[in-house]
């Protein structure tokens, strides 16, 4: 004889999605990046967002009002990548303390190593330049072409 078979159970229908905690990101995909108050890696976030939590440490950064301009260096004392509000003359490394000099870029020059001709940047006003990669100290004066360049060995 054979054995009715029953359906299967209706599942309950699903709740309803809680609110979004920010508002909507646009919908063009709009994307901007800031640089996390935590562990200092570099967020992409949708633009329109109030704050970014960071995936690996967990930190919630504030986003900068719309319209702010920010800039970035890299800090002098422990080679952190630093985001700071453009315009801002010195700007604190929050991992190892350094204030570092934040230079527009109508503030510095270039000249060419007078060793190994790598691209230097330094500041208006600076007498001479040293090379990071060679360490050779390249006169910038104005009367760069009186003073003979000098070679120090660290």
């Amino acid at each position: 004889m054979p054995v009715p078979l029953a359906p299967y159970p209706t599942p309950p229908p699903a709740p309803a999605p809680a609110p979004a905690p920010y508002t909507t990101p646009p919908t063009n995909g709009a994307q901007s990046q800031l640089v996390c108050s935590g562990c200092r890696n570099l967020l992409m976030y949708p633009v329109g967002a109030t704050s970014v939590c960071c995936a690996v440490c967990n930190a919630v950064t504030a986003v900068p009002p719309p319209g702010t301009e920010m800039a970035q260096l890299v800090c002098g004392g422990c080679h952190t990548l630093l985001m700071y509000i453009r315009g801002a003359t010195s700007v604190q490394c929050s991992c190892c303390h350094t204030v570092n000099l934040a230079l527009e870029a109508n503030q510095v020059a270039h000249v060419n190593c007078g060793n190994c001709r790598m691209l230097l940047m330094y500041q208006y006003g600076a007498r001479s330049v040293k090379c990071a990669v060679c360490n050779f100290v390249t006169s910038v004066g104005a009367s760069a072409s009186t003073t003979e360049p000098q070679k120090f060995s660290t």
